[in-house]
């Protein structure tokens, strides 16, 4: 269970809405990467912190000897106070700013992956100017849809994200000749919420091609990101609690043509923490309109986006009700119409007070809250730290 009974029980003295983390599954879940990625000894993983930046499960997953995923300064700072390894944090984003630039520059991070010449130029004079040597690898956008949202799609032509892969020859060159920039490789990114493979053996085969024209230029590639992407069953949290990794990383065995000594690197995010958080809050009142019933609770849009933003939806259950099913919307305080969880869902009956969870809310969900309203910012606790039983 993602919840257990006496969890639930503990739930009553706990000021809702809240973020609950399953740290036993998240633990199983980092042991699950770690097996599968060690059958393949040049496979390196980067937690995308842009998924949940919450400290408590970052310093878990540095723990376990993950990178960080890093897409502003503020997740480099981040990353960096939770115990991850300046030697193992990847910089991506299409719009450094000068500040962050310095940043990693004054850690040494691994490597940034620009997404432009202009951004190019900008670190070569940065690391001049500190007499440093930046590591670069180039985002290449290879024209590759992902079936998945149109807003959270990052590999088509259309997208703000990468460099053309028409480009790419004359960047890699331009950068060799820059006193002050290392070219380690190329980075990657299709898209997030990804469940059919098909769509990474399309990337694969995309680099493939790239890789065979780089080296008919004579250009080495050492290092190959292929970002992450990889999805989560929001519609079976219980059956599915940890993705089929072992599926995922055969599928670039399989498929992407590594030479000895290419190191391949993954940025896996929601795969990592999407299944291990819930959304917790309470029914505040069970209203029958003219043609339906609606399940208003003290969560909002504010507290969990993705319904909203995406018309994702996340599985819902009533964690008080065993009674009979009636049908519902559930819906939030906020003043926006879309403010709305789910509609007509069956859920047991339901009454004032009773707790409902949002389930598979770990990715996208505590970190891309905020406080439209004038609401306060939910809290999170593990299970270690929820108040004991009341006798």
């Amino acid at each position: 269970m993602l919840i257990d009974q006496e969890n639930i029980l503990r739930f009553k003295e706990v000021h809702t809405p809240f973020y609950f983390y399953n740290t036993a599954l998240l633990k199983e879940t980092l042991q699950k990467i770690k097996k599968e990625i060690s059958a393949h000894k040049n496979y390196i993983v980067h937690y995308a912190i842009k998924a949940n930046a919450n400290p408590k499960l970052l310093r878990l997953i540095a723990q376990a000897g993950f990178g960080a995923d890093c897409v502003s300064g503020g997740e480099i700072e981040r990353a960096l106070d939770t115990g991850f390894l300046a030697s193992k944090i990847v910089f991506a984003g299409v719009g450094k700013s000068d500040w962050e630039i310095n940043l990693g520059l004054d850690n040494d991070i691994f490597c940034f992956n620009v997404e432009s010449e202009p951004e190019l130029e900008v670190i070569n004079e940065l690391a001049k100017a500190k007499g440093k040597i930046a590591s670069v690898a180039f985002r290449i956008n290879p024209n590759i849809g992902a079936h998945t949202h149109a807003n959270i799609t990052t590999g088509l032509a259309e997208n703000k994200f990468g460099i053309a892969m028409k480009d790419m020859e004359h960047i890699i060159q331009k950068a060799e000749q820059l006193c002050h920039i290392r070219v380690l490789g190329l980075h990657f990114h299709i898209g997030s919420q990804i469940l059919e493979m098909d769509d990474f053996i399309a990337l694969c085969q995309r680099i493939n091609q790239l890789i065979e024209q780089l080296r008919q230029a004579h250009h080495q590639v050492e290092h190959i990101n292929v970002g992450g992407g990889l999805g989560i069953d929001y519609e079976h949290p219980d059956k599915h609690p940890i993705p089929n990794f072992s599926f995922y990383f055969n599928t670039y065995a399989k498929y992407l043509n590594l030479s000895d000594g290419q190191q391949l690197h993954f940025e896996l995010g929601r795969a990592v923490v999407g299944q291990c958080g819930s959304l917790v809050t309470r029914v505040l009142y069970v209203k029958q309109g003219a043609t339906k019933q609606f399940i208003i609770v003290d969560a909002g849009m504010t507290d969990l986006i993705r319904p909203a933003l995406y018309q994702a939806q996340h599985q819902i259950e009533n964690l008080n009700s065993r009674e009979v099913l009636e049908k519902y919307d559930v819906v939030g305080p906020i003043c926006e119409s879309s403010d709305v969880f789910a509609k007509d869902i069956l859920l047991p009956k339901t009454h004032r007070g009773d707790l409902i969870a949002l389930h598979s809310a770990g990715a996208y969900g505590e970190i891309m809250a905020s406080q439209y309203n004038c609401r306060a910012l939910p809290q999170s606790y593990t299970s270690e730290e929820l108040p004991d039983i009341k006798s």
